[in-house]
């Protein structure tokens, strides 16, 4: 099944970084930017986090939570959240089911060898669960101000 844009975005559950069940559902009445992301720790993941961090103030002006996805286990969340100081809580999708729902776990190549993994991806929900926006294969540099843009002009 894949995420249209203008339907409901499929619900799901995961643990964040400490552990606790974390559902989709459970922000409703709250805009959700929902981005997936290969690794913690490598260097586009960290900026993109980063990045993330820097403007939070400004997703919570306007009514946004984000919500990072990756394949990574909760204690490397952890460390990723308390080296760079994220406000947000990071999702374990140790079995990728979450990144398989939305169509992001998907054939990559790197050094001439091939293997499954994150496509980067960025999903923005509004507050009654519907997909109002998404980025695929996104570029990291300038898509956080693109986001915000986007909340602003059609969500806020």
């Amino acid at each position: 099944m894949a995420v249209k844009v203008g339907e409901k975005a499929p619900d799901f559950t995961l643990p964040n970084q400490d552990g606790e069940q974390v559902s989709l559902s459970q922000y409703r009445g709250k805009n959700v930017v929902l981005y997936f992301y290969p690794k913690d720790m490598t260097p586009g993941c960290t900026t993109q986090a980063c990045d993330f961090r820097d403007n939070y103030s400004e997703f919570e002006k306007l009514n946004t939570v984000v919500l990072g996805v990756s394949p990574d286990p909760i204690e490397r969340h952890q460390k990723f959240i308390r080296k760079h100081g994220l406000p947000f809580p990071l999702l374990a999708d140790t079995e990728n089911e979450v990144a398989k729902l939305y169509d992001v776990w998907k054939p990559k190549k790197m050094f001439g060898k091939e293997f499954m993994g994150i496509e980067r991806s960025t999903f923005v929900i509004d507050a009654e669960g519907i997909v109002r926006k998404e980025w695929r294969k996104v570029k990291v540099d300038g898509h956080i101000e693109e986001t915000l843009e986007f909340i602003k002009e059609n969500l806020a």
